[in-house]
């Protein structure tokens, strides 16, 4: 059995990052004079902290201004401490914008301090189970109430002087600190009291003291027990008479002064580890502009544009040595959670000195996980194959670019003013508070069925405005302003200053950045150019060919669709592709029960979205949501699917089984994806496991059969010359774009064509679109 892997969240205990980065760092300005320190000292540990934790999850908590029910119970708490200065007030909204671009949930809460907040989310998910960790919590503070959070699987990450100097606790550290456990830090304020927070505890009790009193008789209800049964117990612990009278006459005293250390665990918080997921795709080009701004430009090295599964700081393996990139290749392939590995992860996991050491171990691992083929030949041949992409970018119209940028720029202003007229007045449209107010409480837009965030107020992420779009014309208007601000910031605008001076434009491919093994790409990514849209597709224009050359692309036809009907051997889907029939009017038909000549335009969306959906693991509420339709409806979709496709329904159950007893899923070709959560005892990480498990063969057969035939092309080009007048350009997902000279395009298309539709499927055949263009958005078919 695999060895399990923790999944980990990172909470960020915001507020006191930001209050000791304040002081820490009082002379930071920004180029236009305002204080910043406090920003940059927290952005500084937010980006450390996802480079160091490599968080699967990752959430903020915050304090509000309004005071809590600890200043409503008790009117001195804190009363000592001066107001918030004005400089930390404006850098906490800064902080929450920086937070916003990052795509980092926020969770705070009228009435409670972050500590509560990070209190409930650790209550919630419970990660002491017998014993057995399954999440990994790991709290990033600059205060040390929080100790009291620490248990089996949560540990405390604090900054002891400035931001730097930092240490972990965990039970153990707790002890050797104080002489008792975790849950014995709020007993031990309730004796020496908290002059920050104005908590006054027993006066006359110091830190020694306290220490000594709960080391040897407990918590604070445990020594009053004793005390009232006499003194015998604290006179044998070394207890001084005074210290006793003090605890006798301060009882009140010290029990409320626990109360109000003590962290609530049951405040009324929304927290989802879902929303909490560190895999999105975050604008860094916005975040990039965020940081110039602000004059940190010491940060923006530090911050690349995601690709796939998002990496902060990661360098290109391709720029690496041939020796290090191959290992770091065979590290992965062996599992591919490790994506993009550093040498020193290597040379740690593996216990050498030398990558040329690290490198014989892992192809001996590889040999015996039957690996080394899929390293050997296609893994290997790819570097090659990347590096020349890189090398030969692809031809950018500048000029087309600018003159786009005029234009989206005009259709975002008039989309503004639109927004505007409809909201009756102006409000920044990209800041989700201002959103938030203008619909729900001044257009007084319904939200039922609407999911809040941790703060309370109702999202206006996509997904939960896509609910109310039929509720008012605005959120319609408010979607093309988000997709075209989106389109021209990080294409239009930004796309000209990264062409080279052959006016041509250099990505670079990450073989290792994915865990599925897909490629990806960065600098620019050029795998996430929406194609639905116009606006989307005009962008792809800019992409050209030059003169006596065309762009060609090789399109593997509904592969992930052929991919499940082969690895579930589902009679019907098989049946279906081997007739060359429409895959999704053929479900449409099964499904809704009709026949074929009657299955309408409506019905066969329907099916496009069941196939995609429940194959990689749709429960009823996403396929409810996506096909929009009752939650009845949805199942009655879902138990008629697997009614008529029974081999899906096989392969699914298959699949989990085999996880569950190895570890891991495998693609046709052999490539591993571990995943030891599908054995959690916790239903919702072994939920998404098994979702995983049914997903990543079909994924990552998608990537294996893509890279095969971009091996294969190169093989057969340079075989018959032709390698000079036919160039790879780029992958993007199941397509190959090629730049071909003009006058060989109809001799070069069937050989690439013949070379990437040879049998790989067992049962289903592969098929290719081929399109041709002088530009990637007007490509036509060959005629």
């Amino acid at each position: 059995m695999a060895e399990k892997k923790k999944k980990r969240l990172v909470l960020l205990d915001s507020h006191a990052v930001l209050h000791r980065a304040f002081h820490a760092m009082p002379g930071f300005t920004s180029p236009k004079g305002e204080p910043t320190g406090a920003l940059y000292g927290f952005l500084v540990t937010v980006l450390k902290t996802i480079n160091d934790f490599k968080p699967d999850y990752i959430a903020a908590c915050f304090d509000l201004p309004k005071p809590t029910f600890r200043h409503e119970i008790y009117k001195a708490y804190k009363a000592k401490r001066p107001k918030m200065a004005d400089e930390l007030s404006s850098q906490i909204e800064r902080a929450k914008e920086a937070l916003e671009l990052l795509d980092v949930p926020i969770y705070e809460h009228e009435g409670f301090e972050a500590d509560d907040v990070l209190a409930t989310i650790v209550e919630k998910l419970k990660p002491r189970r017998a014993g057995q960790e399954d999440l990994e919590i790991i709290v990033v503070t600059g205060d040390l109430d929080t100790l009291q959070l620490i248990r089996l699987g949560v540990r405390i990450y604090t900054m002891k002087r400035g931001i730097k100097d930092s240490v972990f606790y965990d039970e153990k550290a707790v002890i050797d600190r104080y002489g008792f456990g975790p849950e014995l830090v709020p007993d031990f304020k309730g004796l020496m009291g908290d002059p920050s927070d104005n908590i006054i505890g027993v006066v006359g009790i110091g830190e020694k003291t306290a220490k000594t009193l709960i080391s040897k008789l407990g918590s604070l209800e445990d020594i009053y027990k004793k005390l009232d049964k006499g003194e015998e117990e604290f006179i044998k612990a070394g207890i001084k008479p005074r210290i006793i009278n003090l605890l006798k006459e301060n009882k009140k005293e010290a029990l409320f002064s626990k109360a109000l250390a003590l962290s609530k665990r049951d405040i009324p918080v929304d927290f989802s580890l879902e929303d909490s997921r560190w895999n999105a795709d975050f604008s860094s080009e916005k975040l990039k502009d965020f940081l110039m701004e602000h004059g940190f430009r010491s940060l923006i090295n530090k911050v690349v544009i995601p690709a796939g599964d998002v990496k902060i700081s990661q360098t290109s393996i391709c720029s690496t040595s041939n020796v290090e990139h191959e290992t770091k290749l065979a590290f992965w392939l062996l599992d591919s959670r490790k994506t993009n590995p550093s040498t020193n992860d290597i040379l740690s996991e593996m216990r050498v000195k030398s990558l040329e050491t690290a490198k014989e171990k892992i192809l001996d691992k590889l040999k015996k996980d039957k690996l080394n083929k899929l390293y050997e030949d296609v893994e290997l041949p790819l570097i090659k194959i990347l590096e020349g992409m890189q090398d030969k970018g692809i031809l950018l119209d500048v000029d087309f670019l600018k003159n786009l940028s005029k234009e989206y720029h005009k259709k975002l202003d008039s989309l503004q003013n639109k927004i505007w007229k409809l909201a009756g007045g102006e409000f920044n449209i990209r800041s989700p508070k201002q959103l938030s107010e203008v619909l729900f409480k001044k257009l007084e837009i319904s939200p039922k069925g609407m999911r809040k965030t941790g703060t309370g107020a109702i999202s206006t992420r996509f997904s939960e405005l896509e609910k109310i779009q039929d509720r008012h014309e605005i959120i319609k208007e408010i979607f093309s302003y988000r997709e075209l601000a989106k389109l021209t910031s990080t294409y239009v605008d930004n796309l000209p200053g990264m062409v080279g001076e052959d006016g041509r434009l250099h990505t670079t491919f990450n073989q290792t950045g994915t865990a599925t093994g897909r490629l990806s790409s960065s600098d620019p990514n050029l795998q996430n150019i929406p194609t639905r849209t116009e606006f989307g597709r005009a962008v792809r224009k800019a992409f050209v060919a030059p003169r006596g050359w065309s762009l060609v692309s090789f399109d593997y036809s509904q592969i992930e669709l052929r991919i499940v009907a082969s690895l579930s051997q589902d009679k019907k889907l098989i049946s279906a592709f081997k007739n060359k029939a429409d895959i999704h009017a053929k479900v449409a038909s099964e499904v809704f029960n009709v026949k074929p000549e009657d299955v309408t335009k409506e019905m066969r969306r329907r099916a496009k979205i069941i196939n995609f959906g429940i194959a990689y693991g749709m429960g009823i509420n996403s396929l409810k949501k996506n096909l929009e339709c009752t939650k009845e409806e949805a199942q009655k979709f879902y138990d008629e699917y697997f009614h008529d496709f029974p081999g899906i329904t096989e392969y699914m159950e298959s699949t989990k089984s085999s996880v569950r007893k190895k570890g891991y899923s495998e693609t046709l070709l052999g490539r591993r994806r571990y995943l030891p959560e599908a054995s959690s005892p916790i239903e919702y990480i072994r939920k998404e496991a098994e979702r995983m498990a049914i997903n990543a063969p079909i994924q990552g057969t998608a990537a294996d059969i893509i890279k095969v035939a971009m091996v294969d092309v190169d093989k057969i080009l340079k075989e018959k010359k032709l390698e000079s007048d036919a160039k790879l350009l780029l992958q993007v997902h199941d397509e190959l774009i090629f730049e071909i000279k003009d006058d060989i395009v109809e001799k070069v298309v069937p050989i690439i064509e013949s070379a990437m539709e040879k049998d790989v499927l067992p049962k289903v055949t592969t098929e290719v679109d081929v399109l041709v263009g002088k530009n990637w958005g007007t490509l036509r078919k060959l005629t």
